[in-house]
């Protein structure tokens, strides 16, 4: 089917920061396939407005919010959207799309397992609706100014051994212990120079002070905004730390990235990108690591001291 010039629509259900960043090759590939931006349906948790600030294949970015079902409505009618791309099996937004009047709507299939495999889920539907394979790889668009502003504000080198340190995760089980990550940094800060920013929200400042005060060369991110981040972690050359959206940031824009993954699937969230190398709890692999698998204990510091330093050495 020809789709050139054709106006459409993307909705993403996923909340969370690192699920766009998964999803991001997907509507980048639309976008090339109908030679024009699209509009992208999101919640304001995905930070879909700053993501897509600088992208040319996305053009406007309509608030997901939970309470909104008719504004939403009204809103997409307005557009007269001839296509909608559901990247999801819930019901509601497949009725916003359809009271919207879009004409052709894509969607997941209807009551399906949970569990389903994130990224390839996402894969399999575009190349489905595209009739054709799709790469996984993707990037995030920002502008060279601002990251050429932030290396000299941070004192970051091009050169350098800069780490962007995931210690934040969206869940407790999910983040391997503060005290692991205070020995690895000062092992690692041992054998080379480097600069460790510490990523994390309001609810880790007691965790990343505590790094701070162990840590030399340590910088916290935690009081600046993802506007604000995106810049300092593209100008940085690693990523380690837990499964989480500076993660998936980091892998986009280019980082080589060391992800722990202790209680949540890999094979769904870490292979989408060659850039993530994983590691998971002793004893388990790739496949067999899931949600609840609660393996935050069973993480081998020595592996992940030696993948460390094998990454940005």
């Amino acid at each position: 089917m020809n789709r050139e010039k054709k106006t459409c629509l993307t909705v993403v259900k996923s909340p969370g920061l690192g699920d766009l960043q998964i999803l991001l090759t997907n509507i980048h590939h639309i976008s090339k396939e109908i030679g024009k931006p699209l509009t992208v349906l999101a919640q304001k948790t995905t930070g879909a407005a700053t993501v897509f600030k600088h992208d040319p294949h996305v053009d406007e970015i309509i608030d997901l919010g939970k309470k909104d079902f008719f504004n939403i409505i009204n809103k997409i009618k307005s557009k007269k959207f001839d296509e909608a791309y559901i990247f999801s099996d819930s019901i509601r937004l497949y009725l916003i799309a359809k009271f919207s009047r879009v004409p052709k709507i894509y969607h997941y299939p209807f009551f399906t397992k949970k569990g389903k495999n994130f990224y390839k889920t996402a894969q399999e539907f575009t190349e489905k609706i595209l009739k054709r394979k799709i790469d996984s790889a993707s990037k995030i668009y920002w502008d060279k100014e601002s990251i050429e502003r932030t290396k000299k504000d941070y004192g970051i080198k091009t050169d350098a051994k800069n780490i962007i340190c995931g210690i934040s995760a969206s869940g407790p089980t999910k983040r391997w212990d503060i005290d692991n990550y205070i020995k690895l940094f000062q092992e690692i800060n041992s054998k080379f120079p480097c600069k460790f920013f510490l990523f994390g929200g309001k609810k880790d400042e007691i965790l990343i002070e505590k790094v701070m005060s162990s840590v030399s060369n340590s910088v916290s991110l935690a009081k600046l905004d993802l506007e604000q981040i995106i810049p300092i972690i593209a100008a940085c050359r690693f990523y380690i730390g837990n499964d989480s959206g500076p993660l998936h940031i980091s892998a986009n824009l280019g980082l080589k990235c060391l992800a722990i993954f202790c209680d949540s699937p890999p094979s769904a969230y870490g292979l989408w990108n060659s850039n993530i190398k994983i590691v998971v709890p002793v004893g388990k692999t790739i496949e067999s690591t899931k949600h609840n698998t609660r393996g935050k204990h069973e993480i081998s510091f020595d592996e992940i001291l030696k993948k460390s330093l094998e990454l940005i050495n």
